[in-house]
């Protein structure tokens, strides 16, 4: 089947019959309903684009299993190529919808899937790659779309899984069939569940012997029986149903549309299990993926971060202050510090390095540099384009009142800026900035992909700091210089004593 485009995949979204509830209510039609709308048309965008001659590069690749041209959303990637334009991809979806589009996470669980399936077929003769590599085929030649889950609800924190008083607040196995496992749980803050097509659950924690029914990763259908989905609140969420300026981003929405996925008892055949018990593996699993994960956010982040300069500069033009030197300065900060996170998220990419399954994998460190960056840049970024719009971004009167014949014509005069540029285009401006600096994206960047505590930890483990000490010792000379003789031709003791002997003549 070939690569969908947008419209295709929203119409292939009325075929799916989840189980879906939102503000009380079950939803009938995931792509009628009018708070999912904007999320559904960014995810849309992923197809979209992928259809265009000028993002093929961002936007495709060539299958590892078929040879043909995929959706690169779909793609396990083989080589530093895959690795770099996927990031720049990234940041070309975060440029054209200025929100989360919500694959990503899927992406990220397919190739962690696939180079942990192969690790633990090597080490127990199982067939999960096998498996995983008929699924995997199936994603392509459909082109779906995965909601990747990984968090637990966890519960109690100080305690494992095996010592939770409810066993259900991890995802675990009830049941091993002949035919399949069942499954019973949830996975929390899932992006993009409600307009997904498959649901890919993944271990959310590194597992002990006694928690192997945790152990456990496998694929259902967003509408398999048993699953049920509960969409999340968002910071001003029902601005989406306030008209075109309310919104802020009314064509694609705030964040990444979360839901709280619940596995009621769920059959899973054998051939969609990626693992079973295998718990020795679940640190890989998790660790592989979320590096793949915050090596993301240098891409989709510095996206947006595009987008909310551009606005705040139009705001400095709209306020007749663009060439004052505070304001450009401000610019230039934020420019500097999303650029940072750019460079890194490409530097853990060029750094990637081949698995033993054949697909690449990004450089760990790096990758956590990358997201630890944007959970301390976004907050600063976003606090800067604050500064330059101004606090009409907190005080502005509603689109209605702009509406109403009676009052409306006292914003329109009051509320105008440089002349020539209408009212109502400022408005939509500074709600746009309101809906990015303002809004759920914040948290989103501290908490998606881990909190950085998460990333300190990732980086305190592959820091090498008794490597970086050595180096010091080996420059102060507590341990020997081996390269130091080469280029002296002398001992380190013999250099120093000419030294010192110099020095007394000096006296």
């Amino acid at each position: 089947m070939a690569m969908k485009s947008g419209k295709e995949y929203i119409e292939s979204l009325r075929k799916l019959k989840p189980i879906v509830y939102a503000f009380g209510e079950k939803v009938e039609s995931v792509v009628d309903y009018p708070l999912f709308r904007p999320h559904v048309v960014a995810a849309a965008m992923t197809y979209e684009l992928a259809k265009h001659p000028e993002f093929e590069k961002e936007m495709t690749a060539t299958s590892n299993l078929t040879g043909e041209k995929i959706n690169r959303f779909t793609n396990v990637h083989h080589g530093i190529d895959d690795l770099v334009n996927k990031v720049k991809m990234m940041r070309l979806l975060g440029q054209k919808t200025a929100t989360c589009f919500q694959r990503c996470v899927g992406l990220d669980g397919l190739n962690a899937t696939y180079i942990t399936t192969y690790d633990i077929d090597k080490k127990y003769g199982t067939k999960y790659h096998e498996h995983f590599k008929k699924y995997l085929k199936y994603v392509q030649d459909n082109d779906l779309m995965l909601a990747g889950a990984m968090s637990d609800p966890k519960g109690d924190r100080s305690l494992r899984p095996h010592q939770q008083k409810d066993p259900d607040v991890y995802v675990h196995v009830v049941e091993k069939r002949d035919d399949g496992i069942v499954v019973r749980g949830a996975k929390a803050h899932i992006t993009g569940a409600v307009n997904s097509h498959e649901i890919i659950a993944m271990p959310t924690r590194s597992m002990g012997i006694e928690d192997k029914d945790y152990a456990v990763c496998f694929a259902v259908p967003v509408d398999a029986k048993g699953v049920t989905l509960i969409f999340g609140r968002q910071t001003n969420d029902t601005r989406r149903l306030d008209g075109e300026i309310d919104p802020g981003n009314a064509k694609y929405g705030i964040v990444g549309g979360e839901a709280l996925i619940v596995f009621d008892n769920v059959f899973v055949p054998w051939d969609r299990v990626f693992m079973c018990g295998e718990y020795d593996f679940t640190g890989q699993l998790v660790e592989t993926f979320a590096g793949f994960h915050r090596s993301n956010y240098g891409g989709c982040k510095v996206g947006l971060a595009d987008v909310v300069t551009g606005a705040a500069y139009w705001m400095a033009e709209n306020n007749g202050v663009e060439k004052s030197p505070y304001i450009r300065d401000l610019l230039a900060e934020m420019t500097s510090m999303a650029e940072t996170c750019w460079s890194c998220s490409l530097a853990c990419s060029y750094q990637g390095s081949k698995t033993n399954s054949g697909a690449y994998t990004i450089n760990p460190l790096l990758a956590n540099v990358v997201k630890l960056n944007i959970t301390k840049f976004t907050y600063e970024w976003m606090r800067l384009a604050q500064d330059i719009a101004g606090g009409l971004i907190i005080t502005m009167p509603s689109e209605k009142d702009f509406r109403n014949p009676e009052v409306g014509k006292y914003i329109d005069k009051y509320l105008v800026g440089k002349a020539g540029t209408p009212t109502e285009h400022r408005m939509r401006m500074l709600r746009l900035i309101e809906n990015m600096a303002v809004g759920a994206g914040l948290p989103e960047a501290l908490h998606g992909a881990g909190s950085p505590q998460a990333q300190k930890m990732m980086i305190q483990r592959r820091a090498n700091f008794e490597g970086k000490k050595e180096l010091a010792e080996t420059i102060v000379s507590i341990k020997p210089d081996k390269y130091f003789k080469e280029v002296t031709g002398k001992t380190e003791e013999e250099y120093f004593k000419e030294i010192r002997e110099a020095l007394s003549k000096c006296d």
